[in-house]
Formats: C-alpha cells, structure tokens, sequence
C-alpha cells in the first residue's frame, strides 16, 4: 500500500504544470534572465577574462582557470534556462552559483551590502527551478 501511494505522490508532482499566466511569467524571466547571464553576466568572463582580472576588487584574486569556469558555467546556466526540458536543472545550478556569488561579495570582497542581488536572482531561479519540476527526469527502476 505504501508503495501504491508513493507513486501516486510522484505522479501528481511529475503532472504539475503552471497556469497559463504564471508560465508567461516564468518564461518572460527565463528568457530576460537567460540573456542577462549569456551576454552580460558569464560572456565577458570567457571574451575578455584578462581586463576583468586586472579590474578585480583590490582584496579579490581570482585564478584565470576559476573565471572562466565561472563564464562557461553562467552561459551554460543562461542557454539552458532558455531551452524548455533543460530549464529546472538550470535554474537550480543558477541558484547554487548565485548564492556562491552573494558569499564570495560578503565574505572574500567585504562588501555584503552587494550580496543582496545575487541572493536575489538565487530565490527567483530557486523558484524557477521549483516551478519547472515537471521537466526534470523522473528516475525509472
């Protein structure tokens, strides 16, 4: 019986879909976002990584390797959150970076007070991320 109800469980959450105004919101924001990160965000960290290093924060070094991971992370997180069965995971590694993002401004640069928008952007693809369930991969035995 446990097993019968279980199943039940997880098809109601897999057959979650948004309402139609909620899913022009999610979308919208997907899509604003997803081009934040490609062009704005992560494009920079991988065209021109050597000016943004000279440029850096006096008490932050950032390792050329970790820039660019960084860069190909956050392009990679913006494309994704733009294609429709790759947009929960996106969102939900977008969340995880962020928030990373909001400790490394807090902590490592001593300005917490700029930590407020990543942790911002972290709560709205966590939102996302929750929103979307319905496109991750259900696990089959």
């Amino acid at each position: 019986m446990t097993t019968a109800t279980a199943s039940a469980t997880v098809s109601t959450a897999a057959s979650y879909r948004p309402g139609k105004i909620r899913n022009r919101v999610l979308w919208t924001l997907q899509i604003v976002l997803g081009l934040f990160f490609v062009i704005a965000s992560g494009g920079p960290k991988l065209v021109i990584p050597h000016t943004l290093m000279e440029s850096a924060p006096a008490g932050l070094t950032i390792p050329f390797g970790l820039l660019v991971f960084i860069g190909v992370a956050e392009v990679a997180g913006g494309i994704g959150l733009m294609v429709p069965r790759l947009t929960a995971l996106a969102a939900a590694g977008l969340s995880v970076l962020t928030v990373l993002a909001a400790g490394t401004q807090a902590f490592l640069v001593g300005a917490p007070a700029m930590a407020i928008f990543p942790l911002a952007l972290a709560a709205i693809f966590a939102w996302i991320a929750y929103e979307r369930r319905a496109t991750l991969p259900v696990p089959t035995r």
